[in-house]
Protein backbone atom coordinates (compact mmCIF):
# COMPACT_ATOMS: atom_id res chain seq x y z
CA UNK A 1 0.00 0.00 0.00
CA UNK A 2 1.26 3.39 -1.08
CA UNK A 3 1.02 5.61 2.19
CA UNK A 4 2.16 8.85 0.34
CA UNK A 5 -1.67 9.62 0.09
CA UNK A 6 -2.93 9.85 3.72
CA UNK A 7 -1.84 13.32 4.29
CA UNK A 8 -3.84 14.09 1.03
CA UNK A 9 -6.63 11.46 2.25
CA UNK A 10 -6.45 13.29 6.17
CA UNK A 11 -6.77 17.18 4.42
CA UNK A 12 -9.51 16.39 2.36
CA UNK A 13 -11.82 14.53 4.81
CA UNK A 14 -11.21 16.11 7.90
CA UNK A 15 -13.73 18.94 6.99
CA UNK A 16 -15.95 16.52 6.16
CA UNK A 17 -16.11 15.28 9.59
CA UNK A 18 -15.71 18.16 11.30
CA UNK A 19 -19.09 18.92 9.79
CA UNK A 20 -20.34 15.98 10.54
CA UNK A 21 -19.86 16.36 14.04
CA UNK A 22 -20.63 19.81 14.32
CA UNK A 23 -23.66 20.56 16.26
CA UNK A 24 -26.85 22.10 14.16
CA UNK A 25 -26.53 26.07 14.27
CA UNK A 26 -29.33 26.91 17.14
CA UNK A 27 -33.24 27.21 16.03
CA UNK A 28 -35.37 30.10 16.94
CA UNK A 29 -36.90 29.62 20.15
CA UNK A 30 -40.59 29.49 20.27
CA UNK A 31 -41.48 32.92 21.92
CA UNK A 32 -45.04 33.05 23.41
CA UNK A 33 -45.47 36.68 23.56
CA UNK A 34 -45.02 37.12 19.99
CA UNK A 35 -47.51 39.11 17.77
CA UNK A 36 -48.13 37.47 14.94
CA UNK A 37 -48.78 39.43 11.24
CA UNK A 38 -47.29 37.01 9.17
CA UNK A 39 -47.80 33.33 9.39
CA UNK A 40 -46.45 31.05 6.76
CA UNK A 41 -47.05 27.40 6.45
CA UNK A 42 -46.67 24.33 3.91
CA UNK A 43 -46.96 20.89 3.43
CA UNK A 44 -44.56 18.04 1.23
CA UNK A 45 -40.96 18.46 0.87
CA UNK A 46 -38.94 15.83 -0.39
CA UNK A 47 -35.85 16.15 1.46
CA UNK A 48 -34.00 14.89 -2.06
CA UNK A 49 -35.07 17.58 -3.80
CA UNK A 50 -34.24 21.10 -4.19
CA UNK A 51 -34.41 23.38 -0.78
CA UNK A 52 -35.53 26.45 -2.54
CA UNK A 53 -38.61 27.63 -1.45
CA UNK A 54 -37.20 28.97 2.27
CA UNK A 55 -35.43 32.01 0.36
CA UNK A 56 -38.50 33.06 -0.83
CA UNK A 57 -40.56 32.02 2.06
CA UNK A 58 -38.49 34.41 4.03
CA UNK A 59 -39.20 37.14 1.91
CA UNK A 60 -42.62 37.51 3.76
CA UNK A 61 -40.80 38.05 6.62
CA UNK A 62 -43.13 35.50 8.55
CA UNK A 63 -42.80 35.44 12.30
CA UNK A 64 -43.92 31.29 12.44
CA UNK A 65 -43.75 28.61 9.93
CA UNK A 66 -45.67 25.44 10.06
CA UNK A 67 -45.16 22.31 9.20
CA UNK A 68 -48.29 20.37 8.55
CA UNK A 69 -47.16 17.30 7.43
CA UNK A 70 -45.06 15.19 5.01
CA UNK A 71 -42.30 16.96 6.54
CA UNK A 72 -39.82 14.63 4.45
CA UNK A 73 -40.19 11.41 2.75
CA UNK A 74 -39.02 8.62 5.18
CA UNK A 75 -41.00 5.95 4.11
CA UNK A 76 -39.31 3.38 6.07
CA UNK A 77 -39.91 1.25 9.59
CA UNK A 78 -36.33 1.57 9.64
CA UNK A 79 -35.35 4.12 12.12
CA UNK A 80 -31.93 5.16 11.55
CA UNK A 81 -32.77 5.86 7.53
CA UNK A 82 -35.73 7.97 9.03
CA UNK A 83 -32.80 9.53 11.05
CA UNK A 84 -30.99 10.00 8.01
CA UNK A 85 -33.39 11.61 5.85
CA UNK A 86 -34.32 14.21 8.69
CA UNK A 87 -30.56 15.04 8.99
CA UNK A 88 -30.60 15.18 5.32
CA UNK A 89 -32.82 18.22 5.66
CA UNK A 90 -31.86 19.67 8.99
CA UNK A 91 -28.13 20.69 7.46
CA UNK A 92 -29.05 21.50 4.16
CA UNK A 93 -27.67 25.30 4.19
CA UNK A 94 -30.88 26.55 3.00
CA UNK A 95 -33.33 25.50 5.62
CA UNK A 96 -30.65 26.16 8.32
CA UNK A 97 -30.88 29.69 7.81
CA UNK A 98 -34.58 29.27 7.58
CA UNK A 99 -34.99 27.98 10.99
CA UNK A 100 -32.55 30.84 12.13
CA UNK A 101 -34.56 33.27 11.28
CA UNK A 102 -38.24 32.18 11.83
CA UNK A 103 -39.90 30.53 14.87
CA UNK A 104 -40.72 26.21 13.75
CA UNK A 105 -43.69 24.18 14.83
CA UNK A 106 -45.73 21.16 13.05
CA UNK A 107 -47.31 17.70 12.90
CA UNK A 108 -46.99 15.12 10.37
CA UNK A 109 -48.52 12.95 7.91
CA UNK A 110 -48.32 10.06 6.43
CA UNK A 111 -44.81 9.55 4.36
CA UNK A 112 -42.44 11.30 7.41
CA UNK A 113 -44.96 9.31 10.14
CA UNK A 114 -43.21 6.11 8.20
CA UNK A 115 -45.88 4.30 5.81
CA UNK A 116 -48.47 5.88 3.15
CA UNK A 117 -51.77 6.10 4.44
CA UNK A 118 -50.55 5.15 7.73
CA UNK A 119 -52.23 4.88 10.58
CA UNK A 120 -52.23 3.52 14.17
CA UNK A 121 -51.11 -0.20 13.22
CA UNK A 122 -47.71 0.98 12.39
CA UNK A 123 -45.33 -0.35 14.70
CA UNK A 124 -42.62 2.36 14.66
CA UNK A 125 -45.22 5.16 15.44
CA UNK A 126 -43.41 6.09 18.96
CA UNK A 127 -39.86 6.28 17.78
CA UNK A 128 -40.94 8.17 14.89
CA UNK A 129 -42.74 10.29 17.15
CA UNK A 130 -39.39 11.01 18.68
CA UNK A 131 -37.42 11.76 15.78
CA UNK A 132 -39.90 14.04 14.59
CA UNK A 133 -40.23 16.09 17.67
CA UNK A 134 -36.21 16.17 17.43
CA UNK A 135 -35.98 17.25 13.99
CA UNK A 136 -38.80 20.52 15.17
CA UNK A 137 -36.34 21.01 18.15
CA UNK A 138 -39.52 20.81 20.68
CA UNK A 139 -37.95 21.34 24.33
CA UNK A 140 -38.27 18.39 26.42
CA UNK A 141 -40.03 19.82 29.04
CA UNK A 142 -43.40 20.39 26.29
CA UNK A 143 -45.66 17.66 27.57
CA UNK A 144 -46.05 16.39 24.27
CA UNK A 145 -42.77 13.96 24.48
CA UNK A 146 -45.13 12.11 27.25
CA UNK A 147 -48.19 11.52 25.91
CA UNK A 148 -49.09 8.85 22.81
CA UNK A 149 -49.33 11.11 19.76
CA UNK A 150 -47.76 13.78 18.49
CA UNK A 151 -50.85 16.63 18.74
CA UNK A 152 -49.91 19.98 20.62
CA UNK A 153 -51.07 23.77 20.94
CA UNK A 154 -49.32 26.92 21.11
CA UNK A 155 -50.26 30.73 21.97
CA UNK A 156 -48.52 33.43 20.55
CA UNK A 157 -49.77 36.97 21.67
CA UNK A 158 -50.45 39.06 24.33
CA UNK A 159 -54.47 39.66 25.19
CA UNK A 160 -56.35 40.89 22.08
CA UNK A 161 -54.15 40.03 19.54
CA UNK A 162 -53.80 36.40 20.75
CA UNK A 163 -53.20 33.26 17.91
CA UNK A 164 -53.80 29.82 19.27
CA UNK A 165 -52.39 26.86 17.23
CA UNK A 166 -53.87 23.57 17.26
CA UNK A 167 -51.82 20.97 15.79
CA UNK A 168 -53.76 17.70 15.21
CA UNK A 169 -52.32 14.68 15.49
CA UNK A 170 -54.08 12.30 12.26
CA UNK A 171 -52.04 9.54 12.28
CA UNK A 172 -51.19 7.82 15.84
CA UNK A 173 -54.71 6.71 17.05
CA UNK A 174 -56.32 6.52 13.32
CA UNK A 175 -58.38 3.15 12.67
CA UNK A 176 -57.34 1.54 9.64
CA UNK A 177 -59.50 2.46 6.05
CA UNK A 178 -61.44 0.36 4.35
CA UNK A 179 -60.50 -0.49 0.69
CA UNK A 180 -62.36 0.29 -2.23
CA UNK A 181 -62.94 -2.35 -5.01
CA UNK A 182 -60.55 -1.57 -8.04
CA UNK A 183 -63.34 -0.37 -10.21
CA UNK A 184 -63.78 2.26 -8.03
CA UNK A 185 -63.08 5.73 -8.43
CA UNK A 186 -62.70 6.37 -4.90
CA UNK A 187 -59.31 4.68 -3.28
CA UNK A 188 -61.08 4.31 0.25
CA UNK A 189 -64.78 3.81 1.07
CA UNK A 190 -66.43 5.46 4.26
CA UNK A 191 -65.80 4.08 7.48
CA UNK A 192 -68.49 4.53 9.08
CA UNK A 193 -67.29 3.25 12.58
CA UNK A 194 -63.42 4.46 12.97
CA UNK A 195 -61.82 7.10 14.39
CA UNK A 196 -59.27 9.67 13.57
CA UNK A 197 -58.21 11.31 16.33
CA UNK A 198 -59.06 8.60 19.38
CA UNK A 199 -61.13 9.72 22.29
CA UNK A 200 -57.96 10.47 24.08
CA UNK A 201 -57.21 13.57 21.74
CA UNK A 202 -60.29 14.39 21.63
CA UNK A 203 -61.03 14.84 24.95
CA UNK A 204 -57.60 17.28 24.78
CA UNK A 205 -58.97 19.08 21.84
CA UNK A 206 -62.83 20.33 23.59
CA UNK A 207 -60.90 21.07 26.66
CA UNK A 208 -58.58 23.37 24.43
CA UNK A 209 -61.27 24.67 22.97
CA UNK A 210 -63.73 25.30 25.61
CA UNK A 211 -60.81 27.01 28.11
CA UNK A 212 -58.96 29.52 24.48
CA UNK A 213 -59.61 32.84 25.09
CA UNK A 214 -57.28 33.40 21.78
CA UNK A 215 -58.86 36.25 19.43
CA UNK A 216 -57.79 33.50 16.03
CA UNK A 217 -57.69 29.80 15.64
CA UNK A 218 -55.38 28.00 13.77
CA UNK A 219 -56.67 24.08 13.58
CA UNK A 220 -53.55 21.81 11.78
CA UNK A 221 -55.26 19.04 9.99
CA UNK A 222 -52.74 16.95 7.61
CA UNK A 223 -55.35 15.81 5.27
CA UNK A 224 -58.33 17.70 4.24
CA UNK A 225 -61.30 18.45 6.52
CA UNK A 226 -63.99 19.86 4.43
CA UNK A 227 -63.50 18.76 0.91
CA UNK A 228 -65.41 15.55 0.65
CA UNK A 229 -65.26 14.56 -3.49
CA UNK A 230 -62.11 13.82 -4.37
CA UNK A 231 -60.77 9.91 -3.85
CA UNK A 232 -57.55 10.47 -1.94
CA UNK A 233 -57.12 10.44 1.82
CA UNK A 234 -59.98 13.06 3.62
CA UNK A 235 -61.53 13.70 7.05
CA UNK A 236 -64.63 12.52 4.98
CA UNK A 237 -63.59 9.10 4.81
CA UNK A 238 -64.29 8.84 8.16
CA UNK A 239 -67.78 10.69 7.82
CA UNK A 240 -68.76 10.80 12.12
CA UNK A 241 -65.35 12.06 12.55
CA UNK A 242 -65.38 14.51 10.24
CA UNK A 243 -68.81 15.85 11.56
CA UNK A 244 -67.46 15.11 15.06
CA UNK A 245 -65.22 17.65 14.06
CA UNK A 246 -67.58 20.34 12.19
CA UNK A 247 -69.65 19.81 15.59
CA UNK A 248 -67.01 20.82 17.88
CA UNK A 249 -66.40 24.03 16.51
CA UNK A 250 -70.18 24.90 16.32
CA UNK A 251 -70.80 23.82 19.61
CA UNK A 252 -67.58 25.34 21.59
CA UNK A 253 -67.56 28.25 18.97
CA UNK A 254 -63.76 29.15 19.54
CA UNK A 255 -63.46 32.83 18.39
CA UNK A 256 -62.20 32.82 14.47
CA UNK A 257 -61.15 29.02 13.79
CA UNK A 258 -59.38 28.02 10.09
CA UNK A 259 -58.22 25.48 9.81
CA UNK A 260 -55.28 24.57 7.67
CA UNK A 261 -54.16 21.32 5.60
CA UNK A 262 -52.10 19.94 3.19
CA UNK A 263 -51.41 16.37 1.71
CA UNK A 264 -52.63 16.92 -1.80
CA UNK A 265 -49.98 18.48 -3.84
CA UNK A 266 -51.39 21.31 -4.78
CA UNK A 267 -53.49 24.91 -2.71
CA UNK A 268 -57.13 25.73 -2.80
CA UNK A 269 -59.48 27.31 -0.35
CA UNK A 270 -62.60 25.78 0.81
CA UNK A 271 -65.43 27.20 2.44
CA UNK A 272 -68.57 25.96 4.60
CA UNK A 273 -71.13 27.14 6.90
CA UNK A 274 -72.12 25.82 10.29
CA UNK A 275 -75.75 25.78 11.55
CA UNK A 276 -75.09 27.47 14.73
CA UNK A 277 -72.01 29.87 13.85
CA UNK A 278 -72.31 33.25 12.74
CA UNK A 279 -69.52 33.00 10.22
CA UNK A 280 -68.32 30.70 7.19
CA UNK A 281 -65.62 28.05 8.43
CA UNK A 282 -62.41 28.58 6.04
CA UNK A 283 -59.68 25.64 4.99
CA UNK A 284 -57.14 26.72 3.60
CA UNK A 285 -54.95 23.89 1.69
CA UNK A 286 -51.16 24.25 1.06
CA UNK A 287 -49.19 21.69 -0.65
CA UNK A 288 -46.29 20.71 -2.64
CA UNK A 289 -43.29 22.60 -1.20
CA UNK A 290 -41.46 20.47 -3.03
CA UNK A 291 -43.48 18.74 -5.92
CA UNK A 292 -47.30 19.53 -7.19
CA UNK A 293 -49.73 17.61 -9.22
CA UNK A 294 -51.02 18.31 -12.36
CA UNK A 295 -54.33 17.63 -12.80
CA UNK A 296 -56.44 21.24 -11.92
CA UNK A 297 -60.16 19.91 -12.79
CA UNK A 298 -60.66 18.23 -9.41
CA UNK A 299 -64.03 18.99 -7.99
CA UNK A 300 -65.30 20.48 -4.29
CA UNK A 301 -68.24 21.61 -4.19
CA UNK A 302 -66.72 23.92 -1.25
CA UNK A 303 -63.61 25.28 -2.64
CA UNK A 304 -63.71 28.84 -3.07
CA UNK A 305 -61.63 30.08 -6.40
CA UNK A 306 -59.45 27.90 -8.51
CA UNK A 307 -57.02 25.33 -7.94
CA UNK A 308 -53.01 26.17 -7.69
CA UNK A 309 -51.18 23.14 -9.58
CA UNK A 310 -47.86 24.34 -8.66
CA UNK A 311 -45.05 24.08 -6.00
CA UNK A 312 -46.37 26.71 -3.28
CA UNK A 313 -46.54 27.69 0.79
CA UNK A 314 -49.00 29.90 1.86
CA UNK A 315 -48.78 33.16 3.76
CA UNK A 316 -51.76 34.16 6.78
CA UNK A 317 -51.08 37.48 6.81
CA UNK A 318 -53.07 39.74 10.07
CA UNK A 319 -53.69 43.28 10.81
CA UNK A 320 -54.34 43.74 14.36
CA UNK A 321 -54.35 47.80 13.82
CA UNK A 322 -58.34 47.82 12.74
CA UNK A 323 -61.43 47.76 15.01
CA UNK A 324 -62.06 44.29 13.73
CA UNK A 325 -58.56 42.56 12.53
CA UNK A 326 -58.32 41.82 9.55
CA UNK A 327 -56.67 38.52 7.50
CA UNK A 328 -55.81 37.54 4.14
CA UNK A 329 -54.42 34.25 2.81
CA UNK A 330 -51.71 34.39 0.12
CA UNK A 331 -50.56 31.09 -1.92
CA UNK A 332 -47.09 31.76 -3.63
CA UNK A 333 -44.49 29.76 -4.81
CA UNK A 334 -41.09 30.06 -6.94
CA UNK A 335 -39.53 33.36 -6.63
CA UNK A 336 -42.32 34.21 -4.58
CA UNK A 337 -45.00 34.68 -7.03
CA UNK A 338 -48.54 35.49 -5.95
CA UNK A 339 -50.87 32.77 -7.19
CA UNK A 340 -54.22 33.18 -5.04
CA UNK A 341 -54.86 36.39 -2.27
CA UNK A 342 -58.33 35.97 -0.76
CA UNK A 343 -59.56 37.46 2.39
CA UNK A 344 -60.82 35.83 5.43
CA UNK A 345 -63.56 37.40 7.05
CA UNK A 346 -62.71 37.75 10.98
CA UNK A 347 -65.07 38.85 14.00
CA UNK A 348 -64.07 40.89 16.60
Amino acid sequence: MNYRFFPLLFVFFLPILLQAQRPFPPARPINPNQTLTSIAFGSCNNQAKTQEMWRYILQNDPELWIWMGDNIYADTDDMRMMTAKYQKLKVNPAYQFFRSKCQIIGTWDDHDYGTNDGCKTFPQRDRSKELMLDFLDVPAINPVWKRKGAYQTYTFGPRGKRVRVILLDTRYFRDEKILAPKTSEQRYLPNMNGSMLGEIQWAWLEKILDESRANIHLIISSIQLIPEEHGYEKWADFPKERQRLLDLINNKKPKNPIILSGDRHMAELSCTELSNYEQAIFEITSSGLTHARKIDNEPNAYRVGDMVCKRNYAILKIDWETTVPQCTVEIRGVDNELFMRHSIPLSD
